[in-house]
């Protein structure tokens, strides 16, 4: 199995904080979940980072076994 990792405000939308998907091309893992929260994983804010390292472009990544895809939503502060 691979795992989503949903950090900030993008675990409250997904109801939790990781969860194991079927190891595939992101596209197809994305498309697996609810359409609302593969919205907003899409959001162009949203980055992603594949085992630690932020990814510039999603198109073409492939999920391995035991890979760990993590959304990190944009941060304010002040």
């Amino acid at each position: 199995m691979a795992k989503l990792v949903f950090l900030g405000r993008l675990e409250d939308v997904a109801g939790m904080g990781e969860m194991s998907v079927q190891p595939g091309p992101v596209e197809h893992v994305l498309a697996s979940l609810d359409p609302a929260l593969a919205v907003q994983l899409l959001g162009e804010k949203v980055r992603m980072a594949l085992n630690g390292a932020l990814l510039t472009d999603v198109g073409g990544v492939v999920l391995a076994e035991g890979d760990e895809l993590a959304f990190l939503p944009p941060v304010s502060g002040g």
